[in-house]
């Protein structure tokens, strides 16, 4: 029997299906029904409350709400009744009254002018608030200005922050007439716990809340004053949120969320208010040269005045300058000799476009980028055991799963919008599981349990949950059989790490321990997600064994609600893993030791021999540019000078090359050490694809043109490939993407002209129509006979460990506002002016004993360097260990972390040095 409910609508008949609202259903066949408390895009719940969506329903005595009133088989409605429309008209006029006038109003283009025009309602007949009513302005918050002059106690922005974002800062205050929302304890926004994610203003339809770009000083403003709008991406982290660019003057003027697959619409603070970077003075926008009377090469030039070093070129000085730098090298000392660093912060195009130029240029494939500072152990850990590098299910499966585990992440500053699910999963009643040696506020209030485990021991912690499930018996008997290999020896191994020996190891206690394991064995669908956290040790591949065994162990992978999701960091870090910017395989990860891979590139790049020997890694190849075995470096969009591990070390390899060729955006670190800089465009600028953490491949469009005489990445690289001797004659990106699918079986059924019409498309693709799968290996892994591995790993001890000299832990990673090494964020105003200064954080009683009040000075020292920065006091951070961030140049987080590689990934391990904290000298003079 079908659930379909058939009804009669403004008397034509109507069908529903269950669950949807007479508003859903009249929109659905184009019929306009009011509306202001209601918000239609995903996550909203509609709420009624605003009574300017009632229709009539025959033999009812009342009008009903459309937005919260469902149809049944039978009812009789009518949208344009002459008591429907009037009942509308009266609410609209009545909220009219106490809005300010139009001319004079927040947002003149806002959603209540629109319904008020759709009405036929010009004016109200009802007496306006006292002038003693209306609440102040509140202008606290750098990105956003508060004016509930403008409010209707719609209650929009309480359900975007507590029900969307799940931020729970506003709430409503007071009664009737004069409720109005409030941050916190009706704090200035400014000074609440606002995250500045934005949603309330997106959702505000009478621009009570407003970005502050958008209104003057008067607060009068116009959200539909602005030149043009682009759909893009944004370029910050790997969730891949798709938005709208709005321009006004040839400049961004304000940015919003749209319904793209992976953020329905959602932006967090980088995303919404990071947009204006892209026209910071700092811009490059002409070649530069080095000057000959230069001074040696080192980080002392003025990104506002570069002329110290640099002077400006044409392009075509600068090409041949770069272009032949690096050639006479390759002449002389071999191809060996000149190595190549490609970004995720470019396109998939760009990625491709790049390694191939390295490879077919200089014969090796020496060449890399930031995956292998980020989660190359991951990769590392899923190819070998699973066999692909990318996420077997999207971050939005987390809503069919019934328990889900967060280790060595911290989504809600690194991958915001990605933890807003995580926030709404856990509050729709699912069991959170948040494990991580530094605790995260953001989550664990949501969380089921809290595992804060010693730093260093996530494989102590992951082998003794999983000898539980396998000593127990709780395992998936049928889909080990079916599905995976190496699974006795395994159980073998595993029986060593029961709980009890190693709950004193990993200082969680055994029956917590126990009490996860079977909740996760027990679950009907379970994911896993991690971070860096994971993957930024000696032992990082072995942590991501550990959890690729867990998930196959319960059978956690192929089906809806489960799977693993390594979160990837940069906007375009798995497009570009994607396109083969490693060392070690080509695209789609096809390995350059495999000859018949090298036969198909051979035929692809007209002859090209391609190197059967893997290439060299990043932390390798500038380990190799210090000893002077490499002379000569291309960086795009890379910035090695604060982004490595022992970057003192990192930066006297980049001054020792005969020729550096840096290609950017903005004079970086690494770009003080260039011959020749190459001004690069920025994202928001680009045509190109981006493939984000859940394998969807969403196109890039421009919204501003770039400045000055920047080109895109991928139009130079084309020029320098020439210059270099290859015969390259691309003319678009599309053309570059179509050479793509050549060789990566990733993109079958995904096309350029598809994306362009569709935006997004989920690989792997099974036809033309199919917009992806996102559940993979259902039926079968990519491996041997289709069966996924169980691996099994040992405890190792980090690389170096506390001792008298260095008593602490050193951990680092990324605050909310800042991303990657700073370049961006720190030149965006409002993320700057939320978080300007270099800090770590510290436990309360770790400052106590070291007599530094919060805001004081604390000197870091290891055994690679020391740096003098800024405390804070956090609880989340245990008494034993400092957290670091490392976007910024002037306490660069990286002259202290530890250089050592894991054997498999070739990752270094940034979240694990020993430490000396103690107060500055100036902290110390202070207190004599």
């Amino acid at each position: 029997m079908s659930d379909t409910i058939r009804f009669t609508l403004d008397g034509r008949d109507a069908v529903a299906e269950p669950g949807q609202t007479i508003w859903d259903v009249a929109h659905g066949q184009g019929l306009k029904i009011p509306h202001l408390c209601h918000r239609p895009e995903p996550g909203y719940r509609p709420d009624g409350n605003c009574r300017a969506c009632m229709v009539e329903v025959e033999g009812e005595r009342n009008l009903v709400a459309s937005c919260i009133r469902e149809p049944k088989d039978g009812m009789v409605v009518t949208t344009d009744s002459g008591r429907a429309t009037q009942a509308r008209r009266m609410v609209v006029e009545m909220l009219m009254a106490d809005q300010p006038q139009r001319d004079a109003s927040h947002d003149r283009s806002s959603h209540f002018w629109d319904m008020a025009d759709a009405q036929g309602v010009t004016g109200s007949r009802f007496p306006a608030m006292k002038a003693e009513q209306i609440p102040l302005l509140d202008d606290s918050h750098v990105a956003m200005r508060v004016n509930l002059d403008a409010c209707i106690q719609c209650n929009l922005c309480v359900r975007a922050c507590r029900e969307v974002q799940v931020n729970d800062v506003i709430g409503m205050a007071n009664r009737g007439h004069n409720a109005l929302p409030v941050f916190d304890f009706d704090d200035p926004m400014g000074q609440s716990t606002c995250v500045a994610c934005g949603e309330c203003v997106q959702a505000c339809p009478t621009g009570a809340l407003m970005p502050a770009s958008v209104v003057d000083e008067h607060q009068v403003g116009d959200r539909a004053d602005y030149d043009s709008e682009a759909k893009s991406i944004c370029p910050f982290c790997g969730v891949g949120c798709q938005v709208s660019v709005k321009v006004k003057d040839g400049k961004v003027k304000y940015v919003e969320g749209i319904n793209g697959p992976a953020n329905e619409g959602r932006l967090c603070v980088k995303g919404r208010f990071g947009f204006d970077y892209i026209h910071h003075p700092h811009r490059l926008t002409k070649p530069l040269v080095r000057r000959d009377d230069a001074p040696s090469k080192d980080l002392d030039v003025d990104p506002a005045n570069p002329w110290t070093h640099f002077r400006e070129a044409t392009w075509e000085e600068a090409l041949d300058r770069a272009a032949h730098g690096l050639a006479d090298l390759r002449s002389y000392y071999g191809g060996k000799s000149v190595a190549g660093f490609g970004s995720a912060k470019c396109t998939n195009e760009e990625a491709y476009l790049f390694q191939k130029l390295i490879r077919q240029g200089f014969k090796h494939n020496n060449v890399d980028h930031c995956t292998r500072l980020c989660h190359a152990s991951s990769v590392a850990a899923l190819m070998e055991n699973v066999g692909s590098g990318a996420v077997t299910a999207s971050f939005n499966e987390i809503e069919n799963a019934d328990i889900a585990i967060i280790i060595g992440a911290n989504p809600t500053e690194n991958h915001p919008v990605a933890a807003t699910f995580f926030k709404q999963f856990a509050k729709n009643g699912g069991k959170l599981v948040v494990m991580d040696p530094r605790g995260q506020g953001g989550l664990e209030r949501h969380a089921w349990k809290n595992m804060k485990f010693r730093p260093g021991t996530d494989v102590a912690l992951l082998n003794a949950i999983m000898n539980v499930i396998v000593e127990e018996k709780l395992y998936d008997r049928q889909y080990i059989e079916g599905f995976t290999e190496g699974f006795f020896e395994f159980r073998d191994h595993i029986r060593a790490f029961t709980p009890d020996r190693m709950a004193d190891l990993c200082g969680i206690d055994a029956e917590t321990i126990r009490e996860v394991a079977r909740a996760f064995a027990d679950a009907r669908a379970g994911m896993i997600f991690w971070g860096m956290g994971i993957s930024q040790h000696i032992h990082g591949t072995d942590n991501s064994r550990c959890l690729i065994s867990l998930a196959l162990l319960c059978g956690h992978v192929g089906r809806p609600g489960t799977g693993l999701h390594p979160l990837r960091g940069q906007n375009n870090v798995q497009g570009a893993s994607d396109a083969g910017l490693i060392p070690q395989v080509m695209p789609d990860y096809q390995a350059v030791t495999d000859a018949e891979v090298r036969d198909l590139f051979r035929h692809i790049w007209r002859g090209t021999e391609i190197d059967a020997t893997p290439g060299l890694t990043v932390v390798e190849i500038i380990d190799r540019a210090y000893r002077g075995e490499i002379r000569g470096m291309y960086v795009l969009g890379e910035n090695p000078a604060m982004s490595d591990p022992d970057v003192s070390h990192a930066r006297k390899a980049l001054s020792k090359l005969d020729h550096l060729v840096v290609q950017d955006i903005f004079l970086t670190e690494t770009a003080m050490f260039a011959d020749v800089i190459l001004p690069a465009a920025a994202l928001p600028e680009k045509t190109g694809t981006v493939t984000n953490t859940n394998r969807q491949v969403q196109m890039v469009r421009p919204a501003v043109p770039s400045p000055g005489e920047a080109r895109e990445d991928w139009r130079i690289v084309v020029d320098m490939a020439r210059r270099l001797g290859l015969d390259w004659d691309y003319t678009h990106p599309r053309e570059v993407f179509d050479e793509m699918k050549m060789s990566m079986f990733s993109l079958h059924h995904i096309t350029w002209t598809r994306l362009e019409a569709e935006g997004a498309v989920t690989y792997p693709c099974r036809g033309p129509d199919d917009p992806g799968q996102e559940v993979v290996f259902g039926d079968g892994f990519p491996r041997r006979a289709g069966r996924a591995r169980f691996t099994p790993a040992r405890v190792t001890p980090p690389a170096e460990v506390p001792d008298e000299s260095y008593p602490m832990i050193l951990t680092t990673g990324r605050q909310l506002e800042h991303w990657h090494t700073g370049s961006m964020t720190r030149r965006a105003s409002v993320l700057d002016a939320v978080e300007p200064a270099a800090n770590c954080s510290l436990h309360p009683s770790t400052l106590r004993k070291l007599g530094v009040a919060p805001g004081g000075m604390v000197r870091l020292t290891t055994r690679r360097g020391a740096l003098d920065v800024m405390a804070r006091a956090d609880r989340n951070v245990a008494p034993d260990m400092v957290f670091l961030p490392f976007a910024y140049v002037e306490a660069a987080a990286n002259i202290l972390t530890n250089s050592a590689l894991d054997p498999f990934g070739k990752i270094p391990e940034f979240k694990y040095s020993a430490v000396r904290v103690e107060a500055a000298a100036s902290e110390r003079l202070a207190a004599e």
